[in-house]
């Protein structure tokens, strides 16, 4: 029992060490290749700081571990939104950038109300993946667009490729893919040892670990006093989690669903809106409600026990 505990703990370290050296190679590298630190920001960091959430999601899925792999999107996003999220306002209101109101978190709100309807008939199936990934090419398509329009002036000339990058790279990855069989593996024992669903186990002690290369991030801007930054990335991570890491999974591996999920996929729902009502009020987090953010995220996590 001890034993898998520690694994899920190594699981977990692994999972954010990897995470790290896998967003730092990867954005030294397209420095290289001569892009601007607006494009890495949205596309490198972005899928760097999801990989933790890639790698369990779909190791789970193939693994026939389905309640696991929904159950950590679903649990990550309500951890990223509510407690990390609400952790930071703490440090100091953030102002609302229009992006975030008028875009970014209307279409996760979309998004996770879409994968409600998509679970009525208890599958998420490769259609509807495919759906969900075609989404995330056609955002990251027209942000890159956007980016490139109003950043040209950040545009580098390309450099000669590092060896260090590549070995940060590939040992990030390995990192990442390691830690995720931890983690899966080990959190299923301790599931099954003190009689808890895999759904259960998978939307709080799995999602914990997997976000915590968003918490580092959040926690390192919050120090910097870059607020408005980590709320985005927190939006963001969410987005690519939804559209991305759960729309390729189901493509390659379709997830079959159970009633035990609709109360928290309701409840992640709830969130966002609440998200983007408390950006919208006045334009920007405040303390307070950053508190609220954390009381309902605790409440949520607390009633998966009763």
């Amino acid at each position: 029992m001890w034993s898998h505990l520690l694994l899920i703990l190594l699981g977990g370290i692994a999972l954010w060490l990897g995470a790290n050296n896998l967003v730092q190679g990867a954005a030294s590298l397209a420095r290289r290749f001569g892009l601007s630190d607006l494009v890495i920001g949205l596309t490198v960091v972005a899928i760097g700081t999801s990989a933790p959430e890639f790698a369990v999601t779909l190791t789970a899925a193939i693994d026939g571990k389905a309640a696991v792999s929904l159950g950590n999107i679903v649990g990550s996003n309500i951890f990223n939104i509510g407690i990390i999220l609400g952790s930071v306002v703490l440090f100091g209101s953030i102002p609302t950038a229009r992006q975030l109101v008028y875009r970014d978190t209307p279409i996760l709100l979309f998004a996770s109300l879409a994968l409600i309807g998509f679970t009525y008939d208890n599958i998420i199936s490769l259609w509807e993946g495919a759906f969900f990934f075609s989404a995330l090419c056609i955002y990251v398509f027209l942000t890159l667009k956007n980016a490139r329009q109003t950043n040209k002036s950040e545009r580098r000339s390309p450099e000669r490729l590092g060896i260090t990058d590549i070995l940060r790279l590939a040992g990030g990855l390995t990192s990442v893919i390691i830690g995720a069989r931890f983690l899966v593996d080990n959190a299923v024992a301790v599931a099954q040892h003190f009689g808890l669903s895999e759904w259960l186990i998978g939307v709080t002690i799995v999602a914990i670990g997997t976000s915590l290369p968003e918490l580092a991030t959040s926690a390192a801007a919050a120090v910097r006093g870059n607020l408005s930054l980590s709320a985005g990335n927190l939006i963001g991570s969410d987005l690519f989690n939804m559209l991305g890491v759960l729309g390729v999974t189901a493509l390659i591996n379709p997830l079959e669903t159970n009633n035990e999920s609709r109360l928290d996929l309701l409840a992640m729902s709830v969130h966002i809106a609440i998200v983007l009502l408390f950006l919208r009020t006045g334009w920007r987090l405040r303390s307070s409600e950053g508190i609220i953010l954390i009381v309902l995220g605790l409440a949520r996590w607390g009633l998966n026990f009763v």
